[in-house]
């Protein structure tokens, strides 16, 4: 059960101390004590600012289930966080829960989803330049752009004031750039398989293909913007 915030700053230095501390110990006995003394609070009202913060709710669940399951999840998670890299376990927190929780309302709207026709959007996506990225005389390394793009997406959604269309779609774009490899797939012509990514992004925020248009325009100039600094 998620529990009132208590304090401003939730997860500070003494948090990430005791991340390292939690890591590095080898006695099971003080890893407990210190989970419980230090992260458990901190994670819980972590958990729940997230789900709140970007309405990353699933269908089907209570609030209380969806905090459970998440922070069920991300305590699975804590080993694999690397301390040794100078970065903040809060970050590499955060972006766990997230993660995990597009995945999961991504895979419950797919089983909802599953008799969405190709034909009811495929016309209208084939005319829409703002979800047709093409690649013609130019050798870009595109793998390069996703892994910048991601970046600038990340820090974006993070410290722009979006709506919540514009936000559903940012976490959208975050997950499918995580799985590139598979989703963006050159073929004749040389563009993107955007059928397919626009498809994902249907299901993955239900918004339908006028929502996404409009909530691409704050998205498409960082698209521009690296591009541009790729070609030159």
């Amino acid at each position: 059960m998620p529990r009132p915030r208590t304090q401003k700053i939730y997860f500070g230095e003494d948090q990430e101390k005791a991340v390292v501390n939690y890591l590095e110990s080898t006695d099971e006995t003080e890893k407990n004590k210190i989970f419980n003394e230090y992260l458990r609070e901190p994670l819980i009202i972590m958990v729940e600012s997230i789900i709140r913060r970007y309405k990353l709710y699933r269908k089907d669940m209570d609030f209380n289930e969806i905090h459970t399951d998440t922070m069920s999840f991300l305590i699975t998670k804590i080993n694999k966080f690397d301390h040794t890299k100078n970065t903040k376990a809060y970050s590499y927190f955060g972006t766990i829960c997230k993660n995990y929780l597009m995945g999961a309302i991504q895979k419950d709207t797919k089983e909802q989803n599953r008799q969405v026709s190709y034909d009811d959007i495929s016309s209208d996506v084939e005319d829409s330049t703002n979800l047709s990225y093409v690649i013609d005389e130019h050798v870009i390394d595109y793998q390069a752009i996703i892994i910048k793009l991601t970046a600038n997406l990340e820090e974006f959604v993070e410290n722009q004031n979006l709506n919540e269309n514009e936000q559903k779609l940012g976490y959208a774009l975050l997950e499918i750039f995580s799985n590139f490899d598979k989703i963006f797939q050159v073929g004749d012509g040389n563009k993107f398989n955007k059928n397919l990514i626009l498809l994902s992004l249907r299901e993955m925020t239900s918004l339908s293909t006028k929502e996404i248009r409009i909530a691409m325009k704050r998205y498409k100039k960082i698209y521009d913007g690296i591009l541009v600094r790729f070609l030159e």
